[in-house]
């Protein structure tokens, strides 16, 4: 039997919103199909008792989204979102020797997402592709992601892939779901997340942040554009574009410093009383997070893509366009340069002794940072890399399309609810022993009111509100 399609899309021009909403009634069947205009997009179908029971279910569906401001449209004639892609010319090292590369592991394709934490390395790539592997260089599993990744942050147990669709996935449970969406006119260069506050800097220059409600609080337009480096602490944004670095409080309520750095700014780096700006002018920067002063300057040979440091900024590290890495000593002394093995590196991340790169080739290259590394690398002794190899048995996970249904909440199961507030789908805790106030941050696709989800636990985040740990079901 031939379905009945309706098809509606909400796209405002420099606004925000880019998507189409898609319900088919075939039967006694109602297929959904959503997602940002030009890809193809998220499936859920359900069933129902009857030909009337869908044909009402679809038209709900419908008249919620058409009160949302969604229009009727012809699938094909908008396009897609404009994605732009950092351009980078890798040059061959000039460095008379590689780096103390311990391992690399080739993802396939050209490589800026990178987060590295006690348990594990993640590696996310153009094509997106995100590998996690252990600090030996096994390779533990894999995600595909519908775009490819620009960046990788984490906030605390959670981590976050931003995409080229404008998409931030979630991937710490079980299933990647999109915990962000952000809005078409904002083309992502960089993010950062602190207790669930996203910060996005963009293409034109500007700062973005979003709340874990996914919903806007504040932006900012800087004086420049390509805003490469953004970075929060609890106080502060600092964010990095091609006049300088800015800093603003991070409740929006205004600048607090301004410095010009010497060239645009590619790269941030943060601790705690620094911030670390590589340029294409051949520098690293490092700032005060107090008053913005350029406190050191650390001179590369040609345009840094990446930079890092040991804590403190005992050692700062620098990935040059021509596939060298440079150690310096925390005064500005160049302690050496070495090639990279793997392409010039697009970011990196310094954690207990151990420099991890990504490069234009595709590597995730992981380095000997110690003391004893530093100095034998002086004298001219490097390990013999090992390159990594994945296992066929790799497990992947993509986001899911569908939900899985039960018919009663196992007895270690949180149930959840999604409720309309002030014109807004919340979702609270059912469950006893958890605040019924709180906000879920919870996956806003499959968000239906009165709805009712099993999750296999929640965490409390600073700022009030829970987010999800391991799956979710929908309660039928």
């Amino acid at each position: 039997m031939a379905g009945e399609t309706t098809y509606l899309e909400l796209s405002q021009d420099g606004g925000g919103a880019h998507k189409f909403y898609e319900v088919t009634v075939a039967g006694t069947s109602v297929t959904v199909r959503y997602g940002r205009i030009g890809a193809p997009g998220q499936t859920q179908t359900s069933s129902f008792p009857s030909v009337e029971r869908a044909r009402a279910a679809a038209a709900k569906k419908v008249g919620e989204k058409v009160r949302k401001g969604y229009a009727p449209a012809v699938a094909g004639q908008r396009a897609a979102r404009p994605v732009t892609r950092r351009q980078v010319v890798s040059a061959p090292s000039t460095a008379r020797a590689v780096a103390p590369v311990l391992w690399r592991f080739d993802t396939g394709s050209a490589t800026f997402g990178i987060h590295v934490d006690e348990d594990r390395c993640w590696v996310g790539n153009q094509a997106g592709h995100v590998h996690t592997l252990g600090h030996d260089g096994e390779v533990l599993a894999r995600y595909q992601l519908p775009a490819g990744v620009k960046c990788l942050v984490a906030d605390d147990f959670w981590i976050y892939a931003g995409c080229d669709d404008g998409t931030v996935y979630d991937l710490s449970s079980k299933l990647p779901f999109a915990a962000y969406e952000i809005s078409s006119d904002v083309d992502i260069f960089w993010l950062d997340i602190r207790e669930g506050v996203l910060d996005v800097a963009d293409r034109n220059g500007r700062l973005t942040v979003i709340d874990h409600e996914d919903e806007h609080q504040w932006s900012r337009n800087s004086s420049g554009d390509h805003a490469w480096m953004v970075r929060r602490d609890e106080r502060a944004v600092y964010h990095g574009h091609s006049r300088g670095v800015t800093a603003y409080a991070q409740d929006g309520s205004g600048e607090l410093w301004h410095t010009p750095t010497s060239g645009s700014v590619l790269f941030g780096w943060q601790e705690d009383h620094a911030v670390y700006a590589g340029t294409n002018r051949r520098v690293v920067q490092r700032l005060s997070k107090a008053t913005g002063d350029v406190e050191a300057t650390y001179q590369c040979d040609t345009v840094v893509y990446s930079c890092a440091t040991s804590p403190g900024g005992r050692y700062v590290f620098a990935g040059d366009s021509a596939s060298s890495v440079y150690c310096f000593a925390a005064d500005g002394t160049r302690l050496w340069k070495l090639g990279t093995g793997g392409g010039s590196a697009l970011s990196m991340q310094y954690l207990d002794e151990k420099l991890y790169m990504v490069t234009t080739d595709g590597s995730l290259v992981c380095v000997d940072a110690s003391d004893s590394a530093v100095a034998a690398a002086q004298a001219g002794t490097v390990p013999v890399p090992v390159d990594v190899k994945s296992a066929a048995a790799v497990p992947t996970y993509t986001p899911s399309r569908t939900l899985a249904t039960v018919t009663a909440a196992p007895a270690t199961g949180i149930v959840v609810e999604c409720v309309q507030e002030a014109g807004r789908l919340r979702v609270h805790v059912v469950s006893e022993g958890y605040d019924p106030r709180w906000n879920v941050q919870f996956p806003r696709h499959i968000r239906e009111a009165g709805a009712r989800y099993v999750i296999d636990d929640l965490a409390p985040a600073a700022g009030g509100f829970y987010r999800v740990r391991g799956e979710i079901r929908r309660l039928v």
